[in-house]
C-alpha cells in the first residue's frame, strides 16, 4: 500500500526483535499489504452487494470488522463491515459503533530502544490491537471491497486520519513480521490530514496502538474519483472505548473537540489586524483635514487681519484726516 505524507522511524532488530513480535502478535504480517496481504488466506473475503445495513447501536469488541466506503441508497458513505456475528455480516453506521478494546489487548512496553517510535514509556501499558487476528481484542482493519466501490471508483480511494481526541496518543502502523522497521500510517502526535491511499479491492488490517485508557474519537475521511468523472467524500468518526472500565456509552455519546486547522489562530490574527486599518486609516485621514482645515483658518484669519491694518493705514493717510 502506498501512502503519502508516510512517516517511517528506525526500530531495530537485534536481540529486541523477538520482543517486537511478542508485542505486536507477529505472525504473517507484510510491510506492503496491498501486494502481500492479499495472499494471505485469513484476509480473503468478497462481499455480498446484497448485504444488510443495520441501524443499531452496537459495541463490537471480538471477532473481524473493516471500515470502508460504500454506496448506501447511492449516497456515498465510510461505514464499518461487521463480520463477528454467526449469521452473518452487516455494515453498520460508524456513529452507533464503538470499537471496543479490552484489556487482553494490553500490553508492557519493554525498555528496548526498538520501542521508542511509540513514544510510550519503558514499563507501561498500551493496548494494543494487532496486525494479526488476537480472538481475544477486535480486529479492526479496512477494505474497498463493496461491489459498487469497485465497479464505480477509479483506482483506489484516499482515507484521510482527522483530528483525534482521546486521553493518550495513537498510532496505526504496519511491521513485517516483528523484524522490519516500522510504516507508521497515522499519528496523532502528527498534525490532522495524514493521508493514506487504498486501491480498490484491498482488505488490509494494520497495528492500533493505544497510550492511554479511555474514550477515543478518530476523525477519518474517505475521498475517491469515481470513473463518470465526479468525485466523492465523507467524514465521519470512528469511535473506541479502550480498556475494560471505560464506559461504552460515554464513547457513543461522545463530541470531538473540533481543533482549526494550523495557521487559522494567526489568520484571525491577521484579520482582527486588517479590520483596524480601515478605522486607522479614517482616524488619520480625519486629523489630516482637521489639521488643514486649522492651517486654512489661521491663513484666512492672517490675510484678514493684515487687509483690515491696511485699510487702516490707508484710511489715516486719507487727505483731511
Amino acid at each position: 500500500m502506498r501512502t503519502r505524507g508516510r512517516l517511517r522511524r528506525s526500530a531495530t532488530a537485534l536481540a529486541g526483535a523477538a520482543m517486537i513480535a511478542a508485542l505486536i502478535h507477529a505472525g504473517p504480517v507484510h510491510a506492503d499489504p496491498q501486494d502481500d496481504q492479499q495472499d494471505d488466506p485469513e484476509l480473503e473475503q468478497q462481499i455480498d452487494p446484497d448485504q444488510d445495513v443495520a441501524t443499531d447501536e452496537t459495541t463490537l469488541e471480538t471477532g473481524h470488522v473493516d471500515m470502508g466506503p460504500r454506496f448506501t441508497d447511492g449516497e456515498w458513505t465510510l461505514m464499518v463491515h461487521d463480520d463477528t456475528a454467526l449469521d452473518g455480516s452487516v455494515w453498520r453506521y460508524l456513529d452507533r459503533t464503538v470499537m471496543r478494546v479490552l484489556d487482553a489487548g494490553q500490553l508492557t512496553v519493554p525498555d528496548d530502544e526498538a520501542y521508542s517510535f511509540l513514544g510510550a514509556e519503558p514499563g507501561s501499558e498500551v493496548h494494543v490491537v494487532p496486525q494479526t487476528q488476537n480472538a481475544d481484542v477486535v480486529w479492526l482493519g479496512w477494505n474497498t471491497q463493496d461491489p459498487e466501490v469497485i465497479s464505480r471508483v477509479d483506482r483506489g480511494v484516499t482515507l484521510t486520519m482527522g483530528n483525534v481526541t482521546g486521553p493518550g496518543e495513537l498510532l496505526v502502523y504496519l511491521q513485517a513480521g516483528g523484524f522490519g522497521e516500522p510504516d507508521i500510517l497515522w499519528d496523532s502526535r502528527e498534525a490532522p490530514g495524514q493521508d493514506l491511499w487504498v486501491d480498490v479491492n484491498t482488505h488490509t488490517h494494520a497495528n492500533w496502538v493505544f497510550t492511554e485508557p479511555g474514550v477515543y474519537l478518530v476523525q477519518l475521511t474517505a475521498t475517491a474519483d469515481l470513473i463518470d468523472g465526479a468525485s466523492v467524500e465523507d467524514t465521519q468518526y470512528v469511535r473506541f472505548a479502550v480498556g475494560d472500565d471505560t464506559d461504552v456509552d460515554e464513547a457513543l455519546t461522545a463530541e470531538a473537540e473540533e481543533t482549526p486547522p494550523a495557521g487559522d489562530g494567526d489568520d484571525a490574527a491577521q484579520d482582527d489586524a486588517g479590520a483596524g486599518i480601515p478605522s486607522m486609516v479614517w482616524w488619520i485621514a480625519l486629523s489630516v483635514v482637521v489639521v488643514l482645515l486649522l492651517a486654512l483658518a489661521v491663513v484666512v484669519s492672517l490675510i484678514r487681519g493684515r487687509r483690515a491694518k491696511q485699510r487702516a493705514l490707508a484710511g489715516r493717510n486719507e487727505p483731511g484726516r
